[in-house]
């Protein structure tokens, strides 16, 4: 069961960080390993260098429509099978090296489920080293020859570097050295390399990092910690050989230091020079990892290894020939390389015993790893202030200070691609895409120290020209003992003889002993002159060689002053541009605001009128909608009326129709009154007699009889004043005929449908046909006449001058009512003719109207057929 996480925060927190400090994503990187011959089936495909895809095996259930379900998940860059350890290292751990170089701190772990080839990427196999022995190979051959002596650089138990003199680093070094023969009963320099992993750091490719600090010295210290049970275990403690009883292993705390750094309390911290030396002391913490023989790894790893190398580097003093003794000026970095142990389910391992206990609490540790990440992630992208739970494991609580602090982190994710692991594979990839959203801080620059530099490139050249001169004058040659010198000018005396008295009257050994002290004396005396010589010379080159370094360092002190006044101008010109960059910033703020302030104003205004579009689209819809009705209606109604007045006059016909016969048949019988005699009054008449003799009144009928058609006669033109203008006829498509008895007629005319500048240039006059129902329902043809002028840009202009309108009107028919006049008339009377007739009117709408308009065009005039008389 998982811990819960605490709310309360931690007693010591962290320095704020500045909110523009600047931050990079955690790089993950996928490995596929090669698929073993066993395996038949393959789960993970390689699509192109940053994206992987997971199919489910055969075995597996398919989605609801018959499919297997396919997923694809991207990454910073992905290996497959055919590159190299040196691809990964080049792309991935190559870059850490050389931040640890400039005094920055870099996390590398791979992750996987178990047998996807995390410790072959970290460590590597005999001929393919791996991540670890190349980046060991990378930092000493950076820095081979800028190392300090051995234990100039001392550790404390708080996680500092403090730095010795060369008087008490030459004893700590005389002592661990006795110790170690002691210990070993091998000489240093005879300890052989051992066969295992010699092929290991067998690199060929010299990789290195350019542009080092040459005015600094370096030392490279190795420790190695194991995470076993949730327990922190020291692998290159040197326990007390105790056979009968051996002590087990003692388990070690985690501490946290000044700088808010994670260190692990009393491990062993070991000073190495060369990679072979490094590798030697990684391969003897190797041999005590815990490692078991699992159903799914031979070699399975039951515990996570972290394998730390923490580089400190100091300058050297002016002079350039000893390191600063200022423990400010120590410039610490760590690169820490850890090997996960891989995740794996019970039900596929049949672990029992120890093995599931390990199993648990590997499991468990990274589920608290996750829990970390996606805390971590949920605050940086939602702004939230959730606790992230890193001491709930011992592998977290140990890089909280990477997450939270700054640095680099890179992970990389090892899958095996056999068909057995994909559920595992699915929750790895998942997991990874994850830790890809989640930000650490960039780490800053180390400060100048603010010497000289190339000190120390100085001081050998002053070395190498002190011994040339003293060799040219014959002084001592650089590299001879002092003592043999010493020695061999006291053998150059004479021998002094013996001085032992045996007869009084021995008067021999007293002068030999006189002449030997002689020539002693004389040779001293020689050596003396000499000495005072070389002492005169020696002093002389002195002053010249102080002359020429004087006049150097004149020179250097010019060039100084000048690089001052440089650096001096250069620090105003900063100044000023960090003013104008203040100003420009301010006025990005007021910009920036100001453009919040438009752009939510131009959102509002956006929105109110997309609602007025929106309302405006409505209406028009609404209002076509009841046109669209109405216009039904009124014509429902109009079809209903027409016919109610054509039943109405119809009737009102058929009614005057019979009143006047009634009157026809009155006047008929007073007439016969009126005119015959008394006595001889003819027989009266029939009325169907009447009415055969009597003339037919024509009725008006819904379906009336067509009238005899009479021939045309020719039609006439009127020819107007301009008729040999060119005119533009412009008639539009859908204009209909008007049937008229004058109709236009344009005689060399251009007719066009739709107004063109073509047609216009060529002509100068313009007339437009344009047609409308009337207010009584007929059809109304106005023809808009103009004169066609040139503009200054080119073009064409028409002034409209005069308008003329042609209107048709139905003649008085019998449903029209009569006069009553015309009632009154008798039938038989002669009446005036009912016809068809056209009305012309002209108006004129120019401005500028001349004086007497001309007709315009000619007409053509048709006559139509007269109506009979009733």
């Amino acid at each position: 069961m998982m811990k819960q996480t605490r709310t309360k925060p931690p007693r010591r927190h962290a320095p704020k960080k500045p909110s523009n400090q600047q931050k990079d994503p955690v790089g993950v990187y996928c490995r596929v390993r090669p698929l073993s011959p066993s395996d038949q089936e393959c789960c993970i495909e390689v699509i192109n260098e940053t994206t992987v895809q997971l199919h489910q095996p055969d075995g597996c259930k398919v989605n609801r429509n018959g499919e297997y379900k396919e997923t694809q998940y991207s990454f910073k860059k992905v290996f497959g099978t055919l590159q190299t350890q040196k691809d990964l290292f080049d792309f991935v751990a190559k870059p850490l090296v050389e931040d640890l170089i400039r005094g920055k701190n870099g996390l590398l772990f791979t992750y996987g489920v178990t047998g996807s080839g995390k410790t072959y990427t970290m460590t590597g196999s005999p001929g393919q080293g791996g991540l670890l022995p190349r980046c060991l190979s990378m930092i000493f051959n950076s820095i081979s020859r800028f190392q300090a002596k051995k234990y100039t650089f001392k550790t404390d138990d708080k996680n500092g570097i403090e730095i010795q003199n060369e008087v008490d680093a030459l004893l700590e070094r005389q002592r661990r050295e006795a110790q170690t023969q002691v210990a070993t009963r091998t000489p240093m320099r005879q300890r052989m390399v051992e066969p295992e992993f010699a092929d290991m750091i067998n690199i060929e490719d010299n990789c290195n990092v350019e542009e080092v600090d040459e005015d600094s010295v370096y030392s490279v210290f190795v420790s190695y910690i194991e995470i076993y049970n949730n327990y922190m275990y020291d692998l290159l403690e040197e326990a007390a050989i105790d056979p009968i009883r051996p002590k087990p292993p003692q388990s070690k705390i985690l501490r946290e230091d000044q700088h808010h750094n994670m260190y692990v309390a009393g491990c062993t911290e070991v000073e190495v020079k060369t990679t072979e030396e490094a590798f030697d002391v990684f391969w003897k913490g190797q041999k005590r990892r815990r490692i078991a023989n699992t159903t799914l790894n031979r070699e399975s790893s039951r515990s996570h290894s972290v394998f730390m190398i923490k580089l400190a580097q100091a300058p050297l003093d002016a002079d350039g020939d000893n390191v600063l003794q200022e423990k400010e000026q120590v410039t610490v970095s760590q690169l820490s390389l850890v090997d996960l142990a891989g995740s794996e389910r019970t039900n596929r391992t049949k672990a029992e015993g120890n093995r599931l206990r390990e199993a648990g609490n590997i499991n468990q540790s990274l589920m608290t790893l996750r829990t970390c990440i996606e805390i971590l992630r949920e605050n940086q992208m939602c702004g939230t202030n959730k606790m992230v739970p890193y001491r709930d494991s011992k592998l977290t609580h140990m890089f909280k200070n990477y997450f939270d602090g700054e640095g680099k982190v890179r992970m990389i994710v090892c899958v095996n691609p056999k068909a057995d692991d994909h559920e595992e594979s699915l929750q790895v990839m998942r997991f990874a895409e994850m830790t890809q959203e989640v930000e650490i801080a960039r780490p800053v620059d180390k400060p100048i120290c603010g010497l000289t530099p190339g000190r120390r490139y100085r001081n050998q050249a002053f070395k190498d020209e002190l011994s040339r001169r003293l060799e040219d004058r014959g002084g001592p040659v650089n590299g001879v003992d002092e003592q043999a010198v010493i020695e061999m000018l006291i053998q150059s005396f004479p021998p002094i003889p013996s001085c032992e008295l045996l007869d009084v009257n021995d008067d021999m050994t007293l002068p030999q002993i006189i002449e030997a002290l002689e020539k002693r004396r004389r040779i001293r005396q020689m050596m003396a002159e000499e000495f005072n010589k070389s002492v005169v010379s020696f002093r002389g080159m002195l002053h010249e060689l102080n002359g020429v370094v004087n006049a150097k360092d004149n020179l250097a002190q010019g060039r100084m002053s000048e690089k001052e006044r440089a650096i001096m101008s250069q620090k105003s010109e900063i100044e000023r541009l960090e003013k104008k960059v203040k100003t420009l910033e301010y006025k990005i703020d007021i910009l920036e605001k100001t453009t919040t302030i438009y752009e939510e104003e131009k959102r509002t205004l956006q929105n109110d009128l997309e609602s007025q579009s929106q309302k405006l689209h409505r209406q028009l819809s609404d209002k076509r909608r009841l046109e669209s009705r109405i216009n039904g209606m009124v014509a429902e109604n109009a079809v209903k009326w027409e016919k109610e007045c054509e039943r109405r006059v119809a009737a009102k016909q058929i009614e005057m129709q019979n009143k006047l016969w009634v009157k026809d048949e009155k006047l008929k019988q007073l007439k016969a009154i009126v005119t015959e005699s008394k006595g001889d009054r003819p027989e009266r008449p029939s009325r169907e007699r009447d009415r055969e003799r009597e003339p037919k009144v024509p009725t008006r009928s819904i379906s009336p009889s067509p009238a005899p058609t009479v021939p045309p006669v020719h039609t006439r033109h009127r020819r107007s004043r301009s008729a040999g203008e060119r005119w533009v006829d412009h008639k539009p498509s859908g204009s209909l005929e008007t049937d008229t008895v004058m109709q236009p007629h344009v005689p060399n005319a251009i007719k066009v449908s739709v107004a063109s500048e073509k047609a216009l240039a060529k002509c100068d006059k313009y007339m437009l046909t344009h047609q409308q129902l009337a207010s009584d329902g007929e059809m109304e043809t106005k023809l808009i006449k103009g004169d066609v002028f040139r503009t200054r840009g080119g073009g064409q202009s028409v002034q409209f001058t005069d308008i003329e309108t042609l209107r048709q009107e139905s003649p008085p028919g019998n449903g029209r009512k009569r006069r009553s006049s015309e009632t009154n008339r008798p039938p038989l009377a002669e009446s005036t003719e009912s016809e068809w007739t056209d009305v012309e009117t002209r108006c004129s709408v120019a401005m500028e109207m001349r004086a007497g308009s001309n007709l315009g065009p000619g007409y053509q005039h048709h006559a139509l057929p007269k109506r009979r008389k009733p």
